[in-house]
């Protein structure tokens, strides 16, 4: 062993103190280091629940706007809205198993197509018209529908084609067929099935154009 080293291991001339410094700036650094990461994991978080907060003022806002803009209907009991979903009982629109307007229909829908193209044009929106049944199987006149997704889908047509009778812009509308999928009520009773049979409208956002603007026609 060598002369010039102790039994502590440190070279006579090195002081204690010096190497109790590199210690404390070590493990300053490693507190440095972690309060860095804290402080980024809680700005993150920060930002996340900012975000979330807007999000949810600008959901509330908008159910807002659309309760103002259905006010007349809404207080009549004409429609319903849930989670910004129009909903319109299928007696109200249609006859049993029919896919024609009666006339009480055509009248809701023409107080309707004003306020609702209002609301759209507002915030850049269109309006998508869902037809749901009950899942029972056609029969008697029903029969010229092959299934219930052509009944459903006749009905959100007739619907979206009378929107568009009563000045809602053509672009401003679309139809889905569902059938007797996402049925909200249980089809095993005449009460949940009258539920079922159903026209809802939801405002979406309107899809982009800028791919298709920018793309260039094929020679």
């Amino acid at each position: 062993m060598r002369d010039d080293i102790d039994e502590s291991g440190l070279e006579p001339g090195v002081p204690v103190w010096a190497v109790f410094g590199d210690l404390m700036s070590g493990l300053l650094g490693a507190f440095v280091l972690i309060l860095v990461c804290a402080l980024g994991m809680q700005m993150e978080l920060a930002s996340k629940l900012e975000t979330e907060v807007q999000q949810r003022r600008a959901e509330a806002q908008r159910r807002e706007q659309l309760e103002q803009a259905l006010a007349g209907p809404l207080a009549a009991g004409r429609v319903t809205l849930n989670n910004g979903r129009i909903g319109i009982s299928g007696n109200v629109l249609f006859a049993f198993n029919s896919a024609d307007l009666q006339p009480e229909g055509r009248q809701l829908l023409k107080s309707l197509s004003a306020p609702l193209a209002a609301y759209l044009g507002s915030r850049d929106e269109i309006l998508m018209v869902s037809g749901f049944t009950d899942d029972r199987q056609m029969r008697g006149d029903a029969r010229r529908f092959a299934d219930n997704w052509e009944l459903s889908a006749q009905r959100a047509l007739t619907v979206t084609r009378a929107l568009i009778e009563e000045g809602m812009p053509s672009s401003s509308v679309f139809a889905a067929a569902f059938g007797s999928e996402q049925a909200v009520a249980s089809n095993a009773d005449a009460e949940g099935r009258s539920k079922n049979r159903r026209v809802e409208m939801a405002p979406t956002p309107r899809p982009s154009s800028a791919g298709t603007a920018n793309a260039k026609p094929r020679e």
